[in-house]
């Protein structure tokens, strides 16, 4: 493994940090408020490439590797103090683009992949249920064929984007006596009949990034709609997992760089007791382990994002990537706010909203606990 960057990869994140610290930072106490999605920012994204970063040419994408991806994004999370649009960005790309980019016909991905990279569509990720969320294939939302069509039926929640979604990869089973064998993966567009999302949900963080539950009641999707084939659901899951649980924390590193950065400013610049705070074992500790937790998360998705770009199995390294970066996020969260005492605690600096927003990383894209049980099970335990 290699983490060399080329001149024309270090120009275009350095273009990517410029154009978010300029373009989207606008307003994020208030909309974090309002749980206001940025829409402008979104369709900004589009237009410098952010959607389609990992997609082919063909289609309208950047065709980068998933290393060069993650770092770009590494720099856009940099720049971007919005974590919700980061997080609805990431939600799009891994859980809407890579399903239909890997699995869908060649007539659905001229379809829809240049809507959803252009920024014209946003698509969302329809698996969890009230009853069904680590233990992902005991849904129970059904699929029953009819003919040229299927017919599905059942509540899913916690969907990312789906209020303002146009696109939806929809999970259900043909036969739940099949177990996640009769799990199957569905296209379907905004506006089908029997398709609706329920009220927007409010969260402790990511408030920016909108999400609720996913009706479907008689839904009919052609069968042509099936991504790989029935039965084929938990292979596109599964998927959908190895890219999320690689990529998806990369904006996180761009924010726990500008946090580390800010502690350091912070550090050297308040005095207290007649010198600056940062000459205080307990201060500068804390800032050093900001630091290790940085390097060390970021090596791990590293990795990861390089197995994935060399077709290796990258499961176990995207396992062990999120669990520790979503931790590393909490704990710097915490450590930025002591740091800078009463006044981290305060809006204004927007230290708290990083840490709350920091929360959701260890619940998305499988809890820490299912990370855990995956790396276990990478151990033969």
């Amino acid at each position: 493994m290699e983490f060399a960057w080329s001149a024309e990869q270090l120009a275009l994140r350095q273009t990517i940090v410029e154009f978010a610290q300029r373009e989207l930072n606008e307003d994020t106490i208030r909309r974090d408020r309002e749980g206001a999605f940025n829409r402008h920012g979104w369709e900004l994204c589009a237009q410098v490439g952010i959607q389609g970063l990992p997609l082919p040419e063909e289609y309208g994408g950047g065709g980068a590797d998933p290393l060069t991806t993650c770092f770009v994004l590494e720099g856009l999370g940099y720049g971007c103090r919005d974590n919700g649009l980061l997080f609805s960005l990431n939600a799009h790309m891994w859980a809407c683009e890579i399903p239909v980019w890997k699995y869908a016909s060649l007539e659905l991905r001229r379809r829809y992949l240049p809507k959803l990279i252009s920024g014209e569509w946003i698509g969302a990720h329809a698996m969890s249920e009230p009853q069904s969320g680590s233990d992902a294939y005991s849904l129970q939302a059904r699929a029953e064929r009819r003919g040229d069509h299927y017919v599905l039926n059942g509540t899913k929640t916690f969907s990312s984007n789906a209020p303002v979604a146009d696109l939806f990869v929809v999970f259900a089973t043909v036969d739940r006596s099949l177990g996640h064998m009769g799990v199957t993966g569905f296209l379907i567009e905004k506006g089908t009949p029997g398709l609706s999302v329920g009220p927007h949900a409010e969260k402790m963080g990511l408030r920016t990034s909108p999400m609720s539950d996913v009706i479907l009641e008689d839904c009919r999707v052609p069968a042509e709609n099936v991504l790989g084939g029935e039965g084929q659901g938990a292979k596109v899951f599964n998927t959908v997992m190895e890219w999320e649980r690689t990529c998806i924390l990369a904006s996180t590193l761009g924010a726990l760089q500008r946090e580390l950065e800010r502690c350091v400013q912070y550090a050297k610049t308040r005095r207290q007791f007649n010198r600056p705070i940062g000459k205080f074992q307990d201060v500068a500790h804390k800032i050093v382990d900001m630091h290790v937790r940085l390097e060390a998360a970021r090596l791990l998705l590293y990795k990861a994002a390089w197995l994935l770009g060399q077709g290796q199995p990258a499961v176990t390294a995207a396992a062990i990537a999120k669990l520790f970066a979503s931790q590393a996020a909490i704990q710097s969260g915490l450590d930025a706010i002591q740091i800078h005492g009463g006044y981290g605690y305060m809006t204004e600096l927007e230290l708290e909203r990083q840490l709350r927003d920091a929360v959701g990383s260890t619940l998305y894209s499988g809890t820490s606990e299912i990370q855990r049980v995956l790396i276990a099970a990478s151990l033969g335990l």
